[in-house]
């Protein structure tokens, strides 16, 4: 084992293994500070990480005591990787633009790969799609199978802002597709969306006084996706105010997205 590459580290008190709980046993895993800076980094781009996340851990997410969602969520994320692979599901956050989803989602894939050793990837929902589309056109540099392949056999896949593009037959049978065989494979899979889980309770009315609805996560993938993501994720709703407006109030950034 590599020594610790710092003294101080307040997870594992320096000898490089942090104490964890996996269901009734107690263990020890290969802690962060063993992963040295350049080898995490590493890490991140094989994981197709964009560079300004590639510095989110758990440890700088910061989870106010006065919003019980986003404390919910620091525990759904880190329990999801400390137990990993031991878990019976992925996870789907889903919150507004800025609370943190993209952020606890590169923190459990830095933990599993920095931590475990753990195969991940990270797809933005909408690259993923044009890039798809892309491979149709005859001087295409990959093919869909090319394309398709790490997405389906990757271990563990993060798939970020889920629904951002409106639902088509070609859409909904491309994600079914890639949600039903990782569901089969029992392969873990960890999704963001900035969409509503159900239709709010109050419509608004435009200027000219037609109801307006807003579009809700089942609006957008169709009924299909929706019916199969519940039974291969744990829903975890965020409640916060977007930090992205007021990181630059502060002096210090916070990188929740």
């Amino acid at each position: 084992m590599k020594g610790p590459l710092t003294s101080e580290c307040t997870l594992c008190d320096g000898t490089g293994w942090r104490p964890v709980q996996k269901g009734e046993w107690r263990a020890v895993e290969p802690c962060a500070c063993q992963t040295s800076p350049h080898e995490a980094d590493w890490y991140m781009e094989r994981a197709h990480i964009p560079p300004r996340f590639r510095q989110c851990c758990f440890e700088d997410f910061f989870a106010s005591t006065d919003n019980s969602s986003l404390q919910m969520a620091l525990v759904k994320a880190r329990g999801f990787a400390e137990n990993f692979p031991m878990v019976d599901k992925g996870l789907l956050f889903i919150g507004n633009p800025g609370v943190g989803k993209t952020h606890l989602t590169v923190a459990i894939l830095r933990h599993l790969m920095t931590g475990k050793g753990i195969d991940c990837l990270f797809f933005s929902f909408p690259d993923l799609l044009e890039q798809l589309q892309e491979s149709y056109d005859p001087v295409a540099l990959r093919s869909k199978a090319e394309i398709l392949q790490p997405v389906l056999e990757t271990e563990v896949v993060a798939i970020d802002d889920l629904g951002a593009r409106r639902v088509s037959d070609w859409v909904e049978d491309t994600v079914t597709y890639i949600l039903n065989y990782r569901y089969n494979q029992k392969k873990a899979t960890i999704l963001t969306s900035n969409l509503p889980d159900a239709p709010p309770e109050t419509a608004t009315r435009g200027s000219a006084g037609r109801q307006r609805v807003s579009d809700t996560l089942l609006d957008r993938i169709g009924i299909r996706i929706y019916s199969r993501l519940f039974e291969m994720c744990e829903k975890v709703p965020i409640h916060a105010e977007d930090h992205r407006q007021t990181v630059h109030q502060h002096t210090q950034p916070w990188k929740h997205r």
